[in-house]
Order: structure tokens, then sequence, then C-alpha cells
């Protein structure tokens, strides 16, 4: 039989390690094992009514054909809208792109503008498909670790020192996925000040989570901090985690007409348009009462709270408050070396991961998933018993270790 051979743009390349604990947990699960998966990057809440009833209405309108390539008008102008009362940018529709998910955007705008070798800085802890995403479309990812001391976030020097010939982007995600670190108005200006001078870099800022922020002084894009650096700025978003939409799958962006209209090429050869009843549905969540966005965020917060006190209790594991998004990143370092009750030890936050899943039935996923160790991210997008819950088996965990 001949061998299968991979593609060489995806030999090193493997399915996301959050999948697969993602996988594993569900497994157990329907093995009947008392499982808690605090993995997941998914609002435990419900699409808002009004959003699925304006599905519905699209559907027996006979809204199912294809639409524009990369999105109708009225979720165009809907985005349009919601920059402008959101963040306080203007934008006409020609410079909106929507697609199959905000993945997709990604993908659409790196294989619209890498060559072989450019390279894209993203900041550690980081979303783990950006640098997968990169190398599938050429370029080369740089990865600057952040210090927890500074919050998690990258700092002037840090950019400048990795800056090259060969960068063509930088990649900002705030509220961050794994560590909820969020830049303010002035982290953002001393870090736009720095790439002012490089004309030919761009900036993709992921503001994915936008509407979960804890912080008192609010939330801010790039593009609002630079406006001088707008035709070089991509501002990315979507309904996933704001509306709890992460199946209806619709990402968009805006940015420089030039790269959307080129990342239209890209999407024409590969999905076309995002579904029409999906699109029906988003324009209804930015267009519709916006209400539910501070009654849900609310409650993260709350959740928050319970969660970063409650790890702070546990003796050898450091936990710092999120300014955003619904995830803590849980330094572990102070368990590290310890031998179980079993005899095992555990030596990384990997070793420490799978312990939890096997013998607690508590699925979280390793920092070095994200790029930095050793720390374990926990998504307290769930209940508060379950989080109540986790939380005391960790504690059980970790006393019994010496």
């Amino acid at each position: 039989m001949t061998q299968f051979e991979r593609a060489t743009r995806i030999q090193n390349l493997g399915v996301s390690t959050i999948l697969q604990i993602g996988a594993q947990a569900a497994q157990m699960k329907r093995a009947g094992k008392p499982v808690i998966i605090l993995g997941a990057g998914e609002p435990d809440f419900d699409t808002p009514d009004n959003v699925k009833q304006a599905a519905i209405a699209a559907i027996k309108a006979g809204d199912t054909k294809y639409t524009a390539l990369d999105g109708t008008p009225a979720l165009k102008q809907a985005i349009c809208t919601k920059f402008s009362r959101d963040n306080d940018l203007q934008f006409t529709p020609d410079q909106i792109t929507v697609a199959s998910g905000a993945k997709q955007i990604l993908f659409n705008a790196f294989m619209a503008t890498l060559n072989p070798g450019d390279e894209v800085i993203i900041p550690t802890p980081y979303w783990t498909s950006y640098a997968d995403i990169i190398c599938v479309a050429g370029g080369t990812p740089v990865l600057i670790a952040t210090e927890e001391r500074d919050g998690f976030l990258l700092t002037p020097a840090a950019l400048s020192a990795a800056i090259t010939p060969r960068t063509r982007w930088v990649l900002f995600n705030s509220p961050s996925n794994p560590s909820g670190a969020m830049y303010d108005h002035a982290a953002y200006s001393a870090l736009m000040e720095v790439l002012r001078p490089h004309e030919n870099i761009w900036v993709l800022a992921d503001d994915i989570y936008e509407h979960l922020v804890y912080a008192s002084d609010g939330f801010v894009t790039p593009a609002q901090v630079a406006p001088d650096l707008a035709d070089r700025i991509l501002t990315m978003n979507g309904v996933s985690k704001a509306y709890a939409m992460t199946g209806w799958r619709i990402g968009y962006a805006a940015g420089p007409s030039d790269l959307v209209k080129a990342m239209a090429v890209i999407q024409s050869q590969s999905t076309s348009c995002p579904c029409s009843v999906s699109q029906a549905a988003a324009t209804e969540a930015l267009s519709g009462p916006q209400d539910v966005l501070g009654t849900r965020r609310d409650s993260f917060q709350r959740r928050r709270d319970l969660v970063v006190d409650g790890l702070n209790k546990v003796e050898g594991l450091s936990c710092r408050s999120p300014e955003g998004a619904f995830y803590a990143y849980v330094g572990c370092a102070g368990l590290l070396g310890r031998t179980l009750a079993n005899g095992a030890r555990y030596e990384t936050d990997t070793d420490l991961c799978a312990y939890l899943i096997e013998e607690y039935y508590l699925a979280l996923v390793p920092g070095s998933a994200f790029g930095l160790s050793p720390y374990f991210r926990v998504s307290y997008a769930a209940s508060t018993e379950d989080l109540t819950e986790a939380i005391a088996r960790i504690q059980s965990a970790f006393t019994t270790s010496t």
C-alpha cells in the first residue's frame, strides 16, 4: 500500500491541543465519568431569542441562496454602524469583509499578504491557531514572550527588538485568549509609536472579546488610538463570543479597501459567501437590542471573581485577575516537581493537566499550548456550580501531593 504523505505546509501541524483535550473529555463523559470541561472557549449562554427569530424569518422568506461574496449589504451596513456606535470608527461597506468565522478572516488576511519568510509578531501567551495559520500561509510566526509582571502585555522595547526587515504584521488580541489581559489606550499608544515609522508593517487587531471587559477604563482598539495608521490596520471581530453564536460561524473585519478586495479573492476560491441564514442572524445581533451584552458580562465578572479567589487559595497556584474575556491564566510553578499520592511526579504544566483530567475528571488546557509555561488556562464560561466543584477538585488534587 502506498504510504500517505502530508503536504509540506502541514507536516509540523496537528489538531489544536484545545480540541484534543475537549474530545478526550467528551469521550470520558460519554463513558459516564463526571467530567467538568473548563477548556472550551465558548459561552455557556444560548443565542439571544431575537437573533434566532431573525434566522427563522430569513429561512421562511427564502433567504437561503448564495449571497454577495464577502457579506450581504445589510450585514456590512450593520457592521459599519457597530463600529461607529461602539468604537467611534467610520467605515464604508467596501472596507468591510465577512467570513465563516473570525478564523477565516485570519486565513484570508495572511494568505492575501504573506510571502514565504514574511514574519508576523505574536505576543505570547497566544491563541493556539495564530501561528499555525501563519505557517500554512507561508509566513513565519515570531513569538515574543510577555511577562506576568507586565500584565502579559507586549512592551514597546520587546516589540522594537523583534522587528526585522521581514516583519509584515503584528498581531494583537485584546482582551486576550488565554490570559484575559487587555491593552489600554496608553499601552496601545506606546506600541503604535514603535510601529509608526515602519511603513511596511501592518497591525491585525483581534477584538473578538471586545464586549467582555471588566476594566473600569473600558475597551479600545488600535485604529482608535492611532487613526493616522488606519491605512495599515485590520480590525477583526465577530459574533461568536459576545452573542453566544459560536456555531453560526460569522466573523468580520474592517480595513483598507485594497486589503479587503485581496481577501475576497482568497475567499472566492475557498468557501465563497458565508451562510445566508447566519448573516441574517448576525445582522440582527449587531443591530438589535444590546442589553444582553451587559447582563452576560456581569455574569462572567462574578464567575471570574469566584475563580480567581478560589484558585489563589490553593497553595502553589497564582492567578492574576483578568481584565477581560472569560479565561484565567493560572501560574503553577509552585506545584511542579511534586510527588503524587500514587508515586508519580509532574514536571510540566502538561503533566499537571493530564493528572487533573485522568484522576479528577477536570479538563483544563496547559500553558504549553499557548506558548508560555508553566501555566494552565481555566475557562470560566461555565455554571457557578461547575466552577465551584472544579476549584474543590483542584484543591483536593494538590493537597494530596508532596
